[in-house]
């Protein structure tokens, strides 16, 4: 019997598998190890099938190597699939509900990333993780401080600037162990400091050496790890139909709450990817910050905006015009224009 379509649920190391054919009735299932399952899967199901798969950890390498196989590989965000998932969960089922999932006209699909998209955000991810760790020392230098009465101003660059002074300052009250101790975190600090810096030049030195990358660092508030974050997240643009899905896929536009004919918006939905929100965010408080000195548009626009409501809300609007603008301008390859 020939499959149409194959729903698989990925894991470390047992994969389970639901596939159809063309009657929509369930032919085949299949609990196989890492290690067997696209051997058979090649020798069951015939290239050009559609395999759906949750879009989780290693979900882009494998739809990766089933492509090459001549498999269409569809990729679903774990939100869409739940609704699907009959009676109790287990592998079985999930896989079922993938299947099932992936059938329907009107669902979203995941656009497969690439290596180098990978590649980009993997150091993302691995900055995103020493910048936390960066911030988790520095509070606990502050707080063990604190305990000797010893207390700095919240700004990082004060830390750094008062570790020299304290273990300098014989009559500061610290004990000789605890200055062993400070200054062990103190080059734990440094050391952090300097990783994050290595990054820094490498994005800074893929975001000058990306065409794409280089394009999006016109807009307004958005610099080399804004721009590469995009680049990495996003991809092809063209997925989205307009620059308002983009907008959604990120989280940037208005969660609604409507029934019986009344709409009704709240704050921002804040779905999608929470890191690449946060830097457009980011970005759009620096150029407000700058906007009252400006005479442009777009400066005028959000100063305005700013003035009669609160600057999360005009911080959150300004986010929201970039993630329309980059997408006019990664859909259709041109260039910012201010006017």
């Amino acid at each position: 019997m020939k499959l149409i379509r194959v729903g698989v649920d990925l894991a470390k190391n047992v994969f389970q598998l639901h596939g159809v054919d063309r009657s929509e009735k369930t032919v085949w299932r299949r609990r196989l190890r890492r290690d067997d399952w696209i051997m058979v899967l090649k020798e069951r199901v015939e290239p050009g099938c559609e395999i759906g798969m949750e879009a989780c950890s290693g979900a882009h390498h494998w739809a990766r190597e089933l492509q090459k196989l001549g498999y269409s590989v569809k990729l679903i965000p774990p939100q869409f699939v739940k609704p699907y998932v009959k009676s109790n969960k287990n592998d079985a089922n999930d896989a079922e509900a993938i299947c099932e999932a992936m059938s329907r006209p009107g669902m979203r699909f995941v656009a497969l990333k690439t290596v180098e998209q990978q590649d980009v955000q993997a150091m993302h991810r691995v900055r995103s993780g020493l910048v936390e760790q960066r911030t988790a020392k520095a509070s606990q230098i502050r707080g063990l401080v604190a305990e000797y009465g010893l207390v700095v101003p919240r700004e990082l660059v004060q830390l750094r600037i008062a570790l020299p002074r304290w273990l300098e300052d014989q009559a500061n009250g610290l004990s000789a162990s605890f200055r062993r101790l400070l200054e062990g975190l103190g080059e734990d600090l440094a050391q952090l400091d300097q990783r994050v810096k290595e990054l820094d030049r490498e994005i800074e030195r893929l975001a000058q050496s990306d065409p794409t990358a280089k394009r999006l660092m016109q807009l307004r508030g958005v610099g080399p790890i804004t721009a590469t974050a995009l680049v990495a997240t996003v991809g092809d643009a063209r997925q989205f139909a307009n620059g308002r899905q983009m907008s959604a896929a990120l989280g940037l536009t208005p969660r609604q709450h409507s029934s019986g004919g009344r709409e009704r918006l709240l704050g921002i939905s804040k779905r999608g990817d929470a890191y690449l929100r946060t830097l457009l965010i980011h970005g759009a408080r620096a150029v407000i910050r700058t906007a009252p000195s400006k005479d442009d548009r777009l400066s005028k626009w959000v100063t305005r905006l700013a003035a009669r409501s609160h600057i999360n809300v005009a911080a959150a609007a300004l986010a929201n015009k970039t993630t329309r603008m980059a997408w006019a301008m990664l859909s259709r390859g041109t260039d910012y224009q201010p006017a």
